[in-house]
């Protein structure tokens, strides 16, 4: 149907033109997952205006099918029409505060950077909650009701890579800006910081840097364990932290470890991050990892089966960049290549993935058994109670082993090890940790017990 003779035509008549023909260039799963979705939303003389369900899904449109999308909108208009894109937003895909603007320019949209440096997508809302991070989550949440009303000041998120660290701190700053329970809200990384304070005394303009970020109602640092063995900026951050928190203001912090294993930090330094609350984020297990899958389709406005979304959740259990990376290469894969996807094509192109963060599928009795052949210690003596150096290292060796490649939590692990809290299981780790880094024997020790337990999955 052309439209240069019947300028009525609604936008809903001219997409479902649209979608009649690319219907037949692509594979079902790709058309339910990345068209379907899109709603018509307005018409002109000049553009059709279609909405989509989120900023990722405009790009992968805009970088995977912009020319078929282009092509069948000429092939129906016959009037060089133009497409143009907006972005909707709902509770699972909440703008945050301000709203970003969006270009009337066909296939352009920009967000407004924020003053604060936030990413509005990171919001409590999207933060899917689970027990790897429910103490971290209701700490952040208090805070954010009340910047500098509680007794968590300041309060130190800690925890691996990919855990969801900076969006927990970043859903404090936009959640406060929300709210209006903080007026000035400032995020940064701990590099940023270095550099501005470096650039500052080559420019002859410390004060001004000092002002920036003291005059803040909220500070959210970044990976604050690249301060270590940078004695200067971690004065200058001392003195920084010491003017907000005696003027009542908060503090958030995050790093990839404890304050007390940071070393090459001022001691003083160090008693500041624990004078108030600190939270970790471990990886999360089989449920919340599902549940984040679901999360992010739904978000992004992604149709996918449960049992692709399971099959995902039980093979990678690292972290939530992994997850949600493996969940987007997936889904490249099966529309660049016009295929659909199934748990066989998922395991085809995940194979990498899936062979370096092991499959959940181990369980802890399976890595209990292996260690104690390999160790030369009883079974029993791993779960009891006894402290010979011989059975202290092949318990600590095992939890090790269960921690990186199970899904379970630490306080299932540690059940596993005769009751024994979650603490005792982070102890343990961080020794072997440590101990494999300086003793080679050891590693391929360690080596032996993960390939023996591998092998005996297939």
């Amino acid at each position: 149907m052309g439209i240069n003779d019947e300028m009525n035509a609604s936008p809903e008549g001219i997409w479902q033109e649209c979608l009649q023909l690319i219907r037949g260039r692509v594979p079902d799963q790709t058309f339910e997952t990345w068209f379907k979705p899109i709603e018509p939303v307005g018409l002109d003389k000049e553009k059709l205006t279609v909405q989509v369900p989120s900023h990722f899904f405009y790009e992968w449109i805009e970088n995977h099918y912009k020319e078929l999308m282009n092509s069948v909108l000429q092939q129906v208009s016959g009037n060089g029409l133009k497409l143009a894109y907006s972005v909707v937003y709902s509770e699972d895909n909440p703008p945050g505060p301000p709203a970003p603007a969006v270009s009337a320019e066909p296939g352009f949209i920009h967000r407004q950077q924020l003053e604060s440096y936030l990413n509005d997508r990171y919001t409590f809302d999207n933060f899917v909650e689970g027990d790897n991070n429910e103490f971290a989550r209701a700490a952040a949440l208090a805070i954010a009701e009340a910047p500098g009303g509680t007794s968590f000041n300041p309060l130190v998120i800690y925890g691996g890579v990919g855990l969801g660290k900076t969006h927990l701190a970043q859903a404090i700053g936009n959640k406060s800006l929300q709210d209006r329970t903080a007026k000035r809200v400032l995020y940064t990384s701990s590099e940023k910081f270095t550099l501005e304070f470096i650039n500052s005394i080559k420019n002859n303009k410390t004060t001004e840097f000092s002002e920036h970020y003291r005059n803040v109602d909220l500070l959210m640092v970044d990976d604050v364990q690249f301060f270590q063995k940078k004695e200067s900026t971690q004065e200058q951050f001392f003195h920084t932290f010491n003017a907000l928190y005696q003027a009542g203001k908060q503090i958030v912090l995050t790093s990839d470890r404890a304050p007390k294993e940071l070393s090459g930090m001022e001691e003083r330094l160090l008693s500041r991050f624990q004078a108030g609350l600190i939270a970790d984020i471990q990886p999360p297990d089989l449920e919340t990892r599902i549940a984040i899958l679901q999360h992010k389709a739904q978000e992004d406005g992604i149709e996918i089966s449960y049992d692709i979304i399971e099959f995902l959740a039980a093979n990678i259990t690292s972290n939530v960049r992994d997850l949600e990376g493996a969940l987007i290469r997936l889904l490249a894969f099966s529309s660049l290549s016009n295929t659909d996807i199934t748990v066989d094509l998922a395991k085809r192109v995940l194979r990498e993935i899936i062979d370096k963060n092991f499959s959940s599928s181990v369980s802890i009795e399976d890595i209990q058994r292996v260690t104690t052949e390999i160790m030369g210690v009883g079974e029993s003596d791993l779960i009891g109670k006894g402290r010979k150096k011989e059975v202290a290292l092949a318990r600590q060796i095992a939890m090790y082993l269960c921690r990186e490649m199970t899904g379970s939590s630490l306080k299932t692990i540690g059940l596993h090890f005769g009751g024994r809290d979650h603490s005792t299981v982070v102890h343990a780790c961080k020794v072997i940790e440590d101990k494999i880094q300086k003793d080679a024997d050891l590693q391929q020790q360690l080596n032996s017990i993960k390939h023996k337990i591998e092998i005996s999955q297939f």
